[in-house]
């Protein structure tokens, strides 16, 4: 078997580094140090920076502008930005992206593809359900009315909602079926009451994250029945909960194809793995120069039998994160079968994914000593981020139970 990147994701990938390279963890306010969020939009800089390079156009057809590459692909530039902490919805836009461009009609295509790929259209999509812990598509209702569709429910915890064009909702029919609404934000604006706030969670799950509310929304002159109310991340980003009452859309923005809710759900929680990696490989790299730098009694503490054996545990975790998301991400990629459903492979992806990251900061905390925790060192924010992504994959344990769900369902061998 040939496990080699094609010449396309290698210069993806080179790409990505070339835009990147001049990425700064700490190009904003310290989480730790913020009450509220740590921007209020994500670095706009970057993502035109990311279209000039036709690293938006990755996954978008040819006859869309676009390159064309796959799920692997993705997370190999998702794994490069991840490095350096990098504020852009680049997962939300290109999976949603991916799943018009698989499920959509040719007009909804036609309308959003060449625009992402440009830069100019920015998608996010709501995954988190009402609470974080039930599945997405039980949190909003759809309903035919006439030519068009009337949704109601609510989507917490919901990634750059407030600066996005569109968000992706999944959706249950009365049928039991799942469509994926495409909704338009417009002019629609989250606002906070002055001087007050609350403590709801979003709280964990697939794909979940962990977000705390900050006061209500008001609608302006936006979509009729949309409102967002501003929520603050684990990590200092801004994040919505969408709330839907009675929203109208039009027969074009709602995609009924059987899978492209489920779809999108995989390529998601694939993209987030990679996430992981890539945060995990910079911290690593991190750890390493310090313990490299940092003596005692005369000596780098990285010549330390104990220092050395806990680098060497976590840089197998990120070994082991790699080959479980390249095997996901493969799945994804290609029709190809295989003892287990490609939820399988998924799985395991997220049990080292949401293990392996914590451990791996973990880790590089305790190897930094005090240092870790200075404000004016980037490790801390690595460490939020990577309490974000674990909290946004969900518990080991439970993905461990589905995994053996599936094995009950397809006994091996």
């Amino acid at each position: 078997m040939d496990f080699t990147f094609t010449e396309e994701q290698q210069a993806a990938v080179e790409a990505a580094k070339a835009v990147f390279s001049g990425v700064a963890p700490d190009g904003v306010p310290s989480p730790a140090l913020t009450a509220g969020a740590v921007a209020d939009d994500f670095d706009r800089a970057l993502w035109g920076k990311l279209a000039e390079a036709d690293l938006l156009s990755l996954v978008v057809a040819p006859e869309h502008g676009g390159a064309g590459l796959g799920p692997i692909a993705l997370c190999l530039v998702l794994r490069e930005s991840a490095r350096v902490l990098a504020r852009v919805p680049l997962l939300e836009t290109s999976a949603v992206a991916m799943a018009v461009q698989r499920y959509g009609s040719a007009e909804l295509s036609d309308t959003i593809l060449p625009a992402v790929g440009r830069g100019e259209l920015v998608l996010t999509v709501g995954a988190n359900g009402r609470t974080g812990h039930d599945p997405a598509e039980l949190a909003v209702s759809a309903r035919r009315d006439g030519d068009g569709w009337v949704l109601d429910g609510v989507q917490t915890g919901v990634p750059w909602a407030q600066t996005s064009d569109r968000i992706a909702v999944p959706a249950h029919t009365p049928t039991g079926s799942c469509v994926l609404a495409l909704i338009s934000r417009e002019q629609q604006e989250a606002t906070g009451p002055s001087g007050s706030s609350t403590n709801e969670t979003a709280g964990t799950a697939d794909n979940g994250g962990a977000a705390d509310a900050a006061g209500t929304a008001a609608a302006t002159a936006g979509t009729a029945g949309l409102a967002l109310a501003e929520q603050i991340s684990t990590n200092g980003e801004r994040f919505a909960e969408v709330r839907l009452d009675s929203v109208r859309l039009a027969d074009r923005d709602v995609i009924e194809a059987d899978g492209a809710w489920e779809f999108l759900r995989d390529l998601l929680t694939t993209g987030t793995c990679a996430l992981a990696l890539g945060l995990g490989e910079g911290v690593l790299t991190m750890t390493s120069s310090y313990t490299s730098k940092r003596e005692q009694f005369g000596f780098p503490v990285a010549t330390f039998q104990s220092v050395a054996v806990q680098a060497a545990d976590r840089y197998i975790d990120l070994r082991a994160m790699e080959v479980t998301l390249w095997q996901a991400a493969w799945r994804l990629s290609t029709s190809a079968g295989g003892p287990l459903p490609a939820a399988g492979d998924i799985a395991v992806a997220k049990i080292w994914a949401s293990e392996g990251v914590r451990r791996v900061v973990q880790t590089a905390q305790h190897l930094h000593g005090g240092f870790g925790a200075d404000t004016d060192y980037p490790l801390h924010r690595y460490h939020a981020w990577a309490k974000q992504l674990e909290l946004s994959l969900g518990p080991a344990a439970a993905h461990e139970e589905a995994l053996g769900d599936l094995l009950a369902t397809h006994p091996l061998g």
